[in-house]
C-alpha cells in the first residue's frame, strides 16, 4: 500500500545515546501504516512536510532529553489525517459523531443563550460572542488549537469517536469541489451544495480586487446528504453574508432560530488557498509577523485572481448559513475542516525553526484579549490565559503553541 511517507526512509540525525531517545524506526513504521488516497498526489505542502519530519525528530528528542515534553512522544503522539485518506467508514464515523453532538443537550447557560439546542451549539455559542478575541492576534492561532481539540474531545468522550479532527486540503478540492469526497453529498462527505438562491451573490472583500468571492451558484438550503437535515438554531448575526435569511427573535443572534444549513460550495474561494500558496506561506516568511499578513491576506496581493488569504478563502468555500457568518461559523461542521487545516500549516511553519517560532507572536497595535473575570489580561503573552470558559478549563497561551507536549501532554499529535 502506497503512503505519504514511502520515500521518507531518512536516516537518523543523532547517534549513540542520543538516537536511543527516539527509535526512529518505530515512528517511521507508524508513518509508513497511514494510508493515502492514490487520486490524490503528493502536492508541494505535502512534499515539504514530509521533509521536516527529520527536523520533528531532532526536535523531539532535544524535549525528551530534556524532560520537558510532557511524556508527549512521537510513538504515541495521535495522526490526523486529511479527510479525503480516510476510508469511507472511517468518514462516516465521524459524521455519526458530529450528528451525535447536535443530540446532545447543551451545558452553556441557557439563559444566556437560548437559542442554543444542543452540545454542537456550545461551540458556536462560545465563538459567536468571543470571535472578535479570538481572531486577533493572540489568539488566532493558540485559541483556535485549543477549541478544535475540545471539539474532538466532544466527539471521543460524549459521541464515542474513535478517530481524531481531520483536515482538508483546500488543493485536493480546488478544481471541483462539487464532486469531491469532502461535499459530493456522499453518506462518506460532509453534504452537498445548497439550493440555487439567485439573491446569494457572493461574498464582498472591500479593498481586494476582485471585490468579491462571487457566488458558485448556491446559496439556499442543504439537500443532500449528511447534515441536509441539520437544524441550525443561532443567528444569524450583524456580520452574516447570507440572504433571505429568518431574523433572530434576539438581536445579538442568541435567541432560537430554527432553519436549515445553507451553503454555497464555491471554487472562487477554494482557489484562493491551493497549494502554491501554502507553500509560499510556509517558505517565503522567516518571521511571524510576514505568515500571519499573508495568511490573512494582508495587504492583498496584487495580480490574484483570488486574491483572499488562505484564512479568508477556507471560511467561504461553502458559506452562506451559518458558515458565512463570521461569528456563528461553528455552525458548519466545515468550520472544524479549515481552522485544524490551518493548524496543520502553522505546525509546518514553526518547526523549520522551533527554538525561533514556536513562541512567535505577530505584531498588531493594539489587542483585544480574552475576557478574564471582568479584568483586562496582560499583554506579555506569557501572562495571556486561553479561557474557553463552558468548553474546557483555561489554559496559558503558551501551552497552546505546542502540540507536541503542550497543555501538560494534552496536546500531543503530528497532521500526515
Amino acid at each position: 500500500m502506497w503512503t505519504i511517507w514511502s520515500s521518507l526512509l531518512v536516516p537518523s540525525l543523532l547517534s549513540g545515546a542520543e538516537a536511543s531517545v527516539v527509535p526512529q524506526s518505530k515512528f517511521i513504521s507508524r508513518l509508513q501504516s497511514v494510508s493515502r488516497n492514490p487520486n490524490y498526489p503528493l502536492d508541494v505542502v505535502d512534499k515539504f512536510e514530509e521533509a521536516t519530519m527529520p527536523k520533528v525528530e531532532a526536535y523531539m528528542s532535544e524535549r525528551i532529553t530534556s524532560g520537558t515534553n510532557n511524556n508527549c512522544t512521537l510513538e504515541n503522539a495521535v495522526i490526523r489525517q486529511e479527510w479525503s485518506d480516510l476510508s469511507e467508514e472511517q468518514r462516516q464515523e465521524y459524521v455519526a459523531a458530529v450528528t451525535c453532538l447536535t443530540k446532545l443537550p447543551p451545558k452553556s447557560d441557557k439563559a444566556r443563550f437560548p437559542g442554543a439546542m444542543s452540545r454542537y451549539d456550545d461551540f458556536v455559542a462560545f465563538h459567536m460572542t468571543h470571535a472578535m478575541q479570538l481572531h486577533d492576534n493572540y489568539h488566532l492561532f493558540g485559541a483556535h488549537k485549543y477549541y478544535v481539540w475540545l471539539f474532538e474531545k466532544a466527539l471521543r468522550e460524549e459521541c464515542g469517536y474513535t478517530g481524531y479532527q481531520p483536515y482538508m486540503n483546500y488543493d485536493r478540492y480546488s478544481q471541483d469541489p462539487y464532486n469531491s469526497p469532502l461535499l459530493n453529498g456522499n453518506a462518506s462527505s460532509l453534504g452537498g451544495n445548497g439550493e440555487l438562491e439567485p439573491t446569494y451573490k457572493g461574498v464582498p472583500q472591500p479593498g481586494r480586487t476582485p471585490n468579491i468571492i462571487a457566488s458558485g451558484g448556491g446559496g439556499g438550503c442543504v439537500t443532500s446528504g449528511p447534515f441536509s437535515d441539520m437544524v441550525v438554531s443561532l443567528g444569524p448575526t450583524s456580520m452574516s453574508m447570507g440572504s433571505n435569511l429568518p431574523k433572530n427573535p434576539k438581536a445579538d443572534g442568541t435567541g432560537p432560530n430554527p432553519r436549515c444549513l445553507r451553503r454555497d460550495v464555491n471554487k472562487n474561494a477554494f482557489m484562493g488557498a491551493t497549494a502554491d500558496r501554502a507553500f509560499s506561506l510556509l517558505n517565503d516568511n522567516a518571521e511571524m509577523d510576514g505568515f500571519y499578513n499573508q495568511l490573512l491576506g494582508t495587504p492583498p496581493p496584487r495580480n490574484d485572481p483570488y486574491p483572499w488569504g488562505i484564512h479568508t478563502a477556507g471560511h467561504y468555500v461553502a458559506a452562506v448559513d451559518p458558515g458565512g457568518d463570521p461569528n456563528t461559523s461553528p455552525g458548519d461542521p466545515l468550520f472544524y475542516f479549515h481552522h485544524t487545516a490551518l493548524d496543520r500549516l502553522w505546525w509546518i511553519w514553526q518547526m523549520q525553526d522551533p527554538g525561533m517560532r514556536l513562541n512567535a507572536i505577530p505584531f498588531v497595535n493594539g489587542s483585544m484579549t480574552m475576557p478574564g473575570h471582568g479584568k483586562r489580561q496582560s499583554k506579555d503573552p506569557n501572562d495571556v490565559i486561553v479561557d474557553l470558559e463552558w468548553l474546557g478549563p483555561p489554559v496559558k497561551l503558551m501551552e497552546t503553541h505546542d502540540q507536541l507536549g503542550g497543555n501538560g501532554g494534552l496536546f500531543c499529535y503530528v497532521y500526515v
